[in-house]
Parts: C-alpha cells; sequence; structure tokens
C-alpha cells in the first residue's frame, strides 16, 4: 500500500518583515520500518526550545528521527498506520525493538519479558496529542484499550501504549509530542 505523501506548508518573513509562504510540498522526512509494514512516520516540525523561537528559514526536520523530541521541545509528525492483521501475529520482542530503532525510540520498547498486550508497546516521557484525522485505531494499555475514530482525540501522558489498527482500511493520525518529565 503506497504512503500518502503529507503536504507541508512552512510560513516565515520576508526581508520586509512580510509574512510570506517559505515552502510547500510534499514533506521531506518520512521514515518507514519493514517491520511495520505500511506504517510511515512523517515528520513535520520539530522545536528545541521554550519559548519557540519563530525567525529563520532553516528547517529545523533533519533526516534523523527520534521518537522523543528534544529537551523541552516537540515533535509534530503524522503517522499513517496500515492495517495490521496480517503481520501483527509474527512480531516478537526483537523486531518490535527493531522497528523502534528504524524510528529512534528503541529504548522505548518495552524489555523482554515485561507484560504486553501488543509487540509494538512503548512508553516515553512526554505529553502526547493525537488526533485521528482518518479512519480508526485502538489505544492500548497495560489494562485496556480504547477504539478512536476520525474526530477523536487522545492525551497520552507518559504511560505504557501502542497503536493498533484493527480495521481493514488505513488510519491517519497528527501526533503533537512535547517533552515531558516523569515523577
Amino acid at each position: 500500500m503506497p504512503i500518502r505523501p503529507i503536504r507541508r506548508i512552512v510560513t516565515g518573513l520576508d526581508r520586509e518583515g512580510r509574512a510570506v509562504v517559505v515552502s510547500d510540498g510534499p514533506a521531506p522526512h518520512v521514515r518507514t520500518s519493514p517491520y511495520r509494514p505500511g506504517v510511515a512516520f512523517t515528520n513535520l516540525w520539530t522545536t528545541a526550545a521554550m519559548p519557540v523561537p519563530v525567525r529563520g528559514l532553516a528547517d529545523p526536520v533533519t533526516p534523523e528521527m527520534r521518537l522523543e523530541p528534544p529537551p523541552n521541545g516537540s515533535n509534530f509528525r503524522i503517522v499513517e498506520f496500515a492495517p495490521e492483521r496480517s503481520y501483527i501475529g509474527d512480531i516478537d520482542a526483537e523486531q518490535a525493538r527493531a522497528a523502534f530503532a528504524a524510528m529512534g525510540g528503541a529504548a522505548h520498547a518495552l524489555a523482554e519479558g515485561e507484560k504486553s498486550l501488543h509487540p509494538f508497546m512503548h512508553r516515553t516521557k512526554t505529553v502526547d496529542y493525537g488526533i485521528v484525522l482518518s479512519g480508526e485505531i485502538y489505544l492500548v494499555l497495560d489494562d485496556g484499550e480504547a477504539l478512536l475514530r476520525a474526530g477523536d482525540v487522545c492525551i497520552q501522558r507518559g504511560t505504557n501504549h501502542a497503536w493498533s489498527n484493527r480495521s481493514e482500511a488505513p488510519c491517519l493520525v497528527a501526533f503533537v509530542l512535547l517533552d515531558g518529565d516523569r515523577l
């Protein structure tokens, strides 16, 4: 299944201080993993400080990807989750860690032997705002799950979790991850 390109428009100021479009086109930073077919992370923007500098023309998103944002920063991305029925039963803990490594987050995969209701359970020290743009997806937690559909929002606060597309159609979710501090 081909990955849907995400159009990214970035604004800025010209030399006279007028608002202009700095770039307009497919987001150039897309990551996939052979261990999770049809899942694509499109990184749209990254910040590394609060307050966020709003000036400058440089694109802060780099080809390297980290699952979590930089300290005091944020990540904005859209993730396309393909249906997982055809492969999810074949994923073991080692393959899940390799998939997270491809996404810059090997350390966030659950350790071998930890209780997991889904092979891609992981935890981060972030507050994540997830907005389902299309399709449906299950948020899997240590003790239960919730089905989210287009228009639903999840605020995920540093918990063990996974995203499971059990439908027959792709699901598109926009995520904003904010650096957090585990208490």
